[in-house]
């Protein structure tokens, strides 16, 4: 069975008007004579919409019932015995009532198309995935309906309803989207003229990206590689040369001319995967690239021109950006240059050569990499003595050699010499080979004469094969130079990535390989002086180093980032790596990046537990304060009412109620006090020994029902080191906590023993008990065990105490009562082990 079709009307906003086109295009084809069907609007008490139903077959909806209420939904079932051709279906991004079949309204859409029905829907902009983040910052309001873009992407046709915000301002203002109670709040809200006109341009550009996807596929399908620039599309070729930050510029002010342009820049790497231009470099013009509102592409390729010209066709580019060569201008005579390849191929593409300082004959050269230069001179000395050398041992011969022998002699020795120094030293040599070759051994001898032609021919081809093959070893001599220099470079990248990922103290082991890679005596991260800010290390291998010991014109340097250089102490770095003491650099870079952001993180994290900690007060406070005010306020108006006459003991009651909401309210408020004081590090105990003896009678006396309260304390734990105004603190809150959890008529037992150089007090209700998994969250602000509401207090009791008895050296904690309940125990030195 074919899969259904999908239609879909985008509209940029509530109230376009999209439901209405979907209802006017099942007209025209019922008018063509297809079976339609309504399987769901929602016209939202709009007549408009509501009479363009008229002539459609609507199909009932099913009922649902969730939690005493009845919602209506789309009746699947009813849908797929029907089977019409088209049903229209509404608001593809609604979610379904618990207890159907699926989830989300789109979800039934798929097994309607599923059965081949094709089906019409509607969706607004700010209900796609992956823009409700976007909306929601533009609005303010949260979308919680959203449907995956993939699902509107596969439609088979998108529409586009638009509006401009003042129609839709009018048409509000007609009462023809909400009812004229809603209106004025409606616009001074969502509907605003700025949001209005940021939620259209939402949906023009995403509505654009799917068309020129569409068209993407079409130019694929059809074998289309000619351009249409259809938009902007503006390629830059860039190499990882220093004049990369010019042409990305350039780029980026030819893409914004007109509207919808894009930037897109390319890197062509190496298919042989010699090292090519340096990390830092790359990674600079990537960010660059980002920063402009481009995109950052590498593709592999041999031929540049070739491979940048295949990205341009392939994203359907209407011009290509390049960088005026770098090369001397002698050598586009041998061979065109790159920016000659891309002209000469671009066909209907427009090329952008772009000038800058770096260009040819403008005092910046590529510098070339090949063989040592100590080969290199010894090349040149066998140069110049080898043929003298060859000649006298060919003059010590019986008998005068002939050409036969001498010319292949000679043309080994220039061999020898491209082997051991390259071109220059070749060059030499074959030049000095031929000239000995023409005074001692071509007839006639003793001078530069040549009297025989075919002598003359063979000493030109000498000279033309001793140039080609060191031409060939030079060039191989490069290519395994740069070879050896990119494994290398690779397998300390990797090497280094990999004990970096493992590493808790990444910079300290970013420096030491860098001593170990480069042979350096010392290695830091030196932060640049400033206006107001001296240089400072920010981290070294020797801990003795200083700013001035960094500050040598001759140290090997790398900038990290704007404000730090990774600098190595007494080495000597050759050129050739120079490549890898930049890639160090970038390492470094990213842990100083790393660095920040986890600063960052963790002072946002702070921000926010304060913020939490604040909305938990005030929302506790707002209740818990509220209630022993209103006591007192109740009290308080009863006594002085004057139309009711109360007895002694009437008002004895009274005056008892506004005594205890007082006291509760003293230590609601010194609770919070205590707390606050906690969290900014102001609470200072001046611990001494203290008898219990004297501490816990008054405790007792103090909570809200001492009746049910016992207590028995040890005679070898009686006294311990603590403040005495702060212990009294601590188990005042520990037994109020006790006693609001033990169920009447059961008692709170207070106990103490000793344990070795330690005291504990134990505080032990046969209350209901706490999980050991919730044991230590109740020592938390704010936390009641059960988040009761019912519960007095803002559950800073238990937080305060723990806070109170680390502060004099002690600490709480919580365990099961045998039988059943919790036993909070406070743990403090024993004035026995301080006695000393």
């Amino acid at each position: 069975m074919a899969r259904g079709r999908l239609r879909i009307y985008l509209g940029s906003a509530p109230g376009v008007g999209k439901t209405f086109a979907m209802l006017d295009e099942g007209h025209r084809r019922r008018d063509r004579g297809t079976d339609v069907v309504v399987g769901l609007v929602e016209t939202h008490g709009r007549e408009h919409t509501r009479a363009e139903l008229e002539g459609l077959e609507v199909l009932p909806r099913a009922r649902v019932t969730h939690r005493g209420v009845t919602l209506e939904e789309l009746d699947l079932d009813r849908l797929l015995a029907r089977r019409p051709q088209v049903a229209l279906i509404d608001e593809l991004a609604h979610t379904n009532a618990p207890g159907t079949r699926h989830e989300k309204r789109w979800q039934d859409i798929e097994e309607v198309l599923g059965a081949g029905i094709d089906v019409i829907s509607t969706v607004n902009i700010q209900h796609l995935e992956s823009l409700n983040d976007v909306v929601t910052s533009i609005t303010g309001v949260t979308q919680h309906e959203t449907v995956p873009d993939e699902v509107v992407r596969r439609a088979d046709q998108i529409e586009l309803v638009d509006m401009s915000p003042e129609a839709l301002g009018r048409r509000m203002a007609h009462g023809n989207v909400y009812a004229p109670d809603r209106v004025d709040a409606a616009l001074a809200n969502y509907f605003r003229v700025g949001n209005l006109s940021a939620l259209r341009e939402l949906a023009l550009l995403w509505l654009a990206d799917r068309v020129d996807e569409g068209l993407g596929r079409y130019r694929t399908e059809h074998g289309i590689d000619a351009t249409w620039p259809t938009r902007e599309r503006v390629v830059v070729a860039v190499s990882g040369g220093p004049e990369g930050e010019t042409l990305l510029r350039r780029g980026a002010r030819i893409a914004a001319r007109g509207a919808g342009g894009e930037l897109l820049a390319v890197h062509v790497a190496r298919s042989d995967g010699l090292a090519g231009p340096a990390l830092p470099d790359l990674v600079s013009q990537r960010r660059l690239t980002s920063e402009l509102g481009g995109t950052f592409h590498t593709v592999t390729g041999d031929d540049l021109a070739e491979a940048v010209l295949d990205f341009a066709r392939g994203v359907n580019a209407s011009q290509v950006v390049i960088g005026s060569s770098r090369r001397p201008r002698w050598r586009t005579l041998v061979s065109p240059s790159t920016v000659e390849e891309v002209i000469a191929g671009s066909g209907d593409i427009d090329v952008q050569v772009v000038t800058h300082r770096f260009a040819a004959g403008r005092g910046w050269r590529t510098p070339r990499r090949g063989l040592p230069r100590t080969r290199v001179r010894l090349g040149y000395a066998v140069a110049l003595a080898g043929p003298f050398v060859l000649t006298q041992l060919l003059a010590a011969l019986p008998e005068d050699p002939d050409l036969p022998l001498t010319v292949p002699l000679f043309l080994l020795l220039s061999v020898l010499i491209a082997l051991l120094g390259g071109m220059g030293p070749a060059l030499l040599g074959s030049v000095a080979s031929s000239l000995f070759l023409n005074w001692f051994f071509t007839p006639p001898t003793g001078g530069l004469t040549i009297s025989d032609p075919q002598n003359a021919v063979a000493l030109a081809v000498f000279v033309v094969v001793a140039a080609v093959v060191a031409w060939v070893v030079d060039r191989s001599a490069r290519r395994a130079d740069q070879a050896l220099r990119a494994q290398a470079e690779s397998s300390s990248l990797v090497a280094l990535s990999h004990t970096l990922l493992g590493s808790t103290d990444q910079m300290s082991l970013l420096l030491q390989q860098a001593l170990d890679m480069f042979g350096a005596e010392a290695a830091a991260v030196v932060r640049r002086p400033a206006q107001g800010r001296p240089a400072e290390v920010i981290a070294g291998t020797d801990a003795g180093l200083a700013p001035e010991d960094l500050r040598g014109p001759s140290l090997p340097r790398e900038e990290v980032d704007p404000d730090h250089d990774l600098v190595l102490v007494a080495a000597r770095l050759p050129a050739g790596r120079q490549r890898l003491l930049a890639a160090f650099a970038a390492h470094a870079g990213a842990i100083l990046q790393r660095r920040a952001l986890q600063a960052s993180a963790a002072e946002a994290a702070a921000l926010a537990r304060d913020s939490s900690a604040r909305t938990a007060l005030l929302s506790a406070v707002s209740h818990d304060l509220r209630t022993p005010l209103a006591g007192i306020k109740a009290a308080i108006g009863s006594l002085r009412s004057t139309e009711v006459s109360f007895s002694p003991q009437d008002e004895a009651e009274l005056e008892a109620a506004i005594e205890d909401s007082a006291d509760r309210l003293e230590a609601l408020i010194g609770n919070l006090l205590d707390m606050s004081r906690l969290q900014a590090g102001a609470f200072v105990a001046h611990p001494r020994p203290v008898d219990l003896g004297e501490v816990v009678p008054g405790v007792v006396r103090g909570v809200a029902d001492p009746e049910r309260v016992e207590w028995h304390l040890d005679e070898d734990a009686r006294v311990v080191v603590a403040d005495p105004g702060l212990l009294d603190r601590v188990l005042g809150n520990v037994v109020e906590n006790a006693l609001r959890h033990q169920p009447a008529p059961g008692r709170v037992r207070v106990a103490t023993s000793g344990l070795g150089d330690r005291t504990e007090i134990r505080v032990v209700d046969t209350g209901p008990g706490v999980p050991e998994a919730d044991r230590d969250r109740i020592f938390l602000p704010f936390q009641r065990h059960g988040d009761a509401p019912s519960g007095d207090g803002v559950g800073l009791g238990l937080a305060v105490a723990r806070g109170l008895t680390e502060a004099m050296g002690g600490t709480v904690g919580a365990e099961d009562t045998p039988g059943g309940g919790l036993t909070v125990v406070v743990d403090l030195p024993s004035a026995r082990a301080e006695a000393p």
